[in-house]
């Protein structure tokens, strides 16, 4: 177990699938997120649709690029077909405009880059629930400089 992790949310048995064409963002974030949760990674929607015929999600991460090449309407298929699941969009920015067009398409939340242990497990914790309050970003915590 990781420094951090909280032994109380390993248990749980939240279920997150990892949907990205991108090798590399999957295994960070199946990294990031295994301790406190079950993380599987997929390389597609097709795939993830599979897994949750026996495994539902709690929560699905997809890629930008995963909606670019299906198209925003992807969403409302999701929701259809895994209606209790939130879905959190991982982007290169949070004001990147496909991924605020799948907010207006029923994503729930946008994880955008670059990726931290910390701001991600806190966006998948409020998600899941876990969390009630936002998120302080980090410069706030800084000490201010006087001149």
């Amino acid at each position: 177990m990781q420094i951090g992790v909280e032994s109380s949310r390993a248990v749980e048995n939240k279920r997150i699938f990892v949907v990205d064409n991108d090798e590399i963002i999957r295994s960070a974030l199946q990294f990031m997120l295994h301790d406190e949760n079950e993380t599987h990674e997929l390389n597609s929607l097709d795939h993830a649709f599979q897994k949750a015929v026996d495994w539902k999600p709690d929560l699905l991460l997809l890629g930008t690029n995963v909606v670019q090449e299906k198209g925003t309407a992807v969403l409302a298929e999701i929701a259809n077909r895994l209606p209790d699941t939130k879905v959190m969009i991982v982007a290169d920015a949070a004001n990147d405009p496909l991924a605020l067009a799948c907010l207006k398409s029923g994503a729930h939340d946008i994880l955008a880059k670059p990726l931290t242990i910390e701001s991600v497990r806190y966006k998948v914790d409020v998600l899941l629930g876990r969390r009630k309050l936002p998120m302080l970003s980090l410069d706030l915590l800084q000490p201010i400089q006087r001149l």
